[in-house]
């Protein structure tokens, strides 16, 4: 990802929204879900596809792999907190075992970088006892997806990942949203399926219970707008970001702004010291540390956990 100029979108209230006409619809049907999940579907891809409008995605990825894996682990029944869950991840040292919450992130993580392209990358991820049902799943989701919308490709996989085990949530997730970035010819996955998606709604999907294909499609759709929403807010605190940028004067600090809007956690003395990553530029724990506390003196990045050590930043809200 490169600096972009803060001209790239002038005035954020042009950003593509659902209009109150569609968001307001309460009457759900298969038919009505269907026209909504549509509008919702080209109003995202707009927005994550177009870099006019300045969507941080890999940012926005991140943010829904963290959501995913809080959703994933009350599907799972260890009713995680998100907090716990990103620490989990983020601040275990390199090499140490993460335990099953840091685990669950790093698979959700992981997902954010396949590509749509092939099944290699995906059948590797969900495991040696999926990888070999993993084409059939995503062949039978994406002819009902062509034939009948992408959510319906969304239901249609994680009925026949829960049907083969229904303690596969998180597998069943992932190959859904698998579906729906192919049906939106995304190139990579972004997740959506899983995060308001209940162990309730998964058991009457899969029993074919009356109305569970419809339950599962409102749940699916309400993520996506979700998402949406998302997207825009993201797009106007990476602008802020962007147009304090070229203030800021510390040794690699184009490059340590680069990870606030791809990463949404940053840890100065994992993220950026002793070296920024992804790159070769050097940067002391010190440095590090008042980089990320001058960002938040200005008003673009904030502090998430409130302890006095072991700091965890982000993109202000």
């Amino acid at each position: 990802m490169t600096y972009q100029p803060s001209s790239i979108s002038d005035d954020l209230n042009t950003l593509p929204k659902l209009p109150g006409w569609v968001t307001s619809q309460r009457a759900e049907t298969l038919e009505t879900v269907a026209f909504r999940s549509g509008a919702a579907l080209t109003v995202l891809d707009g927005l994550v596809s177009d870099p006019r409008y300045g969507v941080p995605v890999k940012l926005l990825a991140n943010r829904r792999a963290l959501s995913a894996a809080t959703a994933t682990s009350k599907l799972e029944g260890r009713l995680t907190r998100e907090a716990d869950i990103r620490d989990a991840y983020h601040l275990t040292p390199p090499g140490e075992a993460r335990g099953p919450d840091g685990d669950l992130l790093a698979f959700w993580r992981e997902a954010v970088g396949l590509r749509t392209d092939g099944i290699g990358e995906i059948a590797d991820l969900v495991g040696a006892d999926f990888a070999g049902e993993v084409g059939v799943w995503l062949d039978a989701g994406m002819e009902r997806a062509r034939t009948h919308g992408p959510l319906a490709g969304c239901v249609a996989v994680l009925r026949a990942v829960l049907e083969t085990d229904d303690r596969a949530e998180r597998v069943a997730c992932l190959l859904s949203d698998f579906i729906l970035a192919r049906a939106m010819n995304w190139k990579q996955v972004l997740q959506v399926s899983a995060q308001r998606l209940t162990k309730t709604a998964l058991r009457d999907l899969t029993a074919e219970e009356q109305g569970g294909d419809l339950v599962v499609r409102v749940r699916i759709l309400g993520s996506i707008e979700e998402t949406l929403t998302l997207a825009r807010d993201l797009a106007r605190r990476a602008e802020a970001l962007r147009t304090i940028a070229p203030k800021l004067r510390a040794k690699g600090s184009a490059a340590a702004v680069e990870m606030f809007l791809s990463e949404d956690v940053v840890g100065p003395s994992t993220i950026l010291s002793p070296m920024i990553k992804g790159t070769t530029i050097q940067m002391t724990d010190r440095a590090a540390r008042r980089f990320c506390e001058r960002l938040v003196e200005l008003g673009v990045a904030c502090e998430l956990t409130g302890r006095p050590t072991f700091r965890l930043y982000g993109i202000a809200p």
